[in-house]
């Protein structure tokens, strides 16, 4: 077989159609329909957000499961994935938007309490070194959930703990986070979003995505005046550093966990970045002469932190060619080049109704797939 022609596929999902394991079976078929015994390696990549753990267990990681509180404090079943002393750990998996009941949103009350619960359970097994994904959130409360699982308390002027939510924040009289799990001053944590919002402001967690978990622009206010009132409580219990936090890069994060988890001393990294040294990209790329990326949407969006822009980042710094699959393509030829992508493959060039793309993604997918066979493994 002619090493030449080794593809590798490091795409992520195909958001309401496809897993990002998915997207990559289906590629792989589509190649093999004109070149059957292409060498393909799939490796399926996420940048923090849902899909995360799903791309570390199709790495090589261990999926553990573990009930916690989900959103609104019923029990859920979520997951983490563990290799090792590494864990992968992705707050949507316990306070995402896919936790609530369909068509609800509790933009005031939605808690992060359950991602403590799952960090918790990666510290009990065994976990030195934490990636934390975070993303697709249905919560606004600045971490708060999530710390006071690890052992934080976040009293009233009555003595008795908030409210949940980022909307309970309003009644925060004091903080105490002594009592936090010893454990977290002994890991490698890590932040991992394709975000890089502060905290508060025009820029932050409410203002810029608290619409997208049903906040109204009351909410948004009320979110955003309790989410500063949070962060100077916390400045006059922990010092300085809590306001610091609460403008740095990632602070707000799926609506703010990102302040928690700066708080508990993760770094914060491009979640792409962290994702690719997980997984064992780079050993990858070294065997690929080809790479094929993509998301559901390839679009402004993309360029800014999503894994399409930084697997070919990485591929271009390694001289390797890189194409892109999609549903839908927004970006100019232009675009693509300067991100690294020579060119992009939507599935609307085979199926124009979008419709009938998001139904049939997988089958299109295929055919799409052939057609990159056709232009570049022939």
């Amino acid at each position: 077989m002619d090493e030449t022609r080794r593809v590798l596929i490091a795409a992520d999902k195909f958001k309401g159609s496809l897993t990002a394991v998915q997207v990559a079976e289906r590629v792989t078929a589509g190649l093999r329909r004109v070149v059957p015994d292409l060498r393909v390696e799939a490796l399926p990549v996420a940048d923090g957000g849902d899909g995360t753990v799903d791309a570390a267990v199709a790495a090589g990681f261990e999926r553990r499961t573990v009930q916690v509180a989900g959103p609104l404090g019923q029990e859920v079943t979520a997951a983490f994935a563990l290799r090792g002393d590494t864990a992968v750990v992705e707050m949507a998996e316990a306070s995402g938007l896919q936790r609530l009941p369909a068509g609800v949103f509790a933009p005031l009350g939605a808690s992060t309490y359950g991602s403590g619960e799952l960090l918790r359970a990666a510290l009990d097994a065994g976990a030195r070194t934490i990636v934390f994904g975070v993303g697709g959130s249905a919560t606004t409360d600045g971490g708060a959930g999530m710390l006071s699982a690890l052992g934080a308390r976040f009293l009233n002027e009555a003595g008795d703990p908030v409210s949940p939510g980022g909307g309970g924040l309003a009644e925060l009289a004091s903080a105490d986070l002594s009592d936090l799990d010893p454990r977290l001053a002994e890991v490698e944590l890590v932040l991992a979003s394709d975000v890089d919002n502060p905290l508060t402001g025009p820029k932050g967690a409410p203002a810029v995505y608290g619409p997208q978990k049903g906040a109204s622009p009351d909410d948004v206010e009320t979110l955003d005046a309790a989410l500063a009132h949070f962060a100077e409580v916390l400045e006059a219990a922990v010092g300085p550093r809590a306001a610091e936090y609460a403008a740095a890069p990632g602070a707000g994060a799926a609506g703010g966990i990102g302040y928690g988890a700066l708080l508990l001393g993760a770094r914060f990294r491009p979640g792409i970045e962290v994702m690719l040294d997980v997984l064992g990209f780079a050993p990858a790329l070294d065997r690929a002469a080809l790479v094929i990326t993509g998301e559901g949407s390839l679009d402004e969006q993309t360029l800014h932190g999503k894994a399409p822009a930084g697997v070919a980042a990485a591929a271009r710094a390694a001289g390797k060619a890189v194409v892109a699959v999609c549903g839908r393509l927004a970006l100019e030829p232009a675009a693509l080049e300067r991100a690294g992508i020579e060119r992009a493959y939507p599935l609307t060039s085979v199926e124009p109704d979008v419709a009938k793309c998001i139904a049939d993604a997988g089958p299109i997918l295929e055919q799409v797939a052939a057609r990159i066979a056709e232009d570049r493994l022939r």
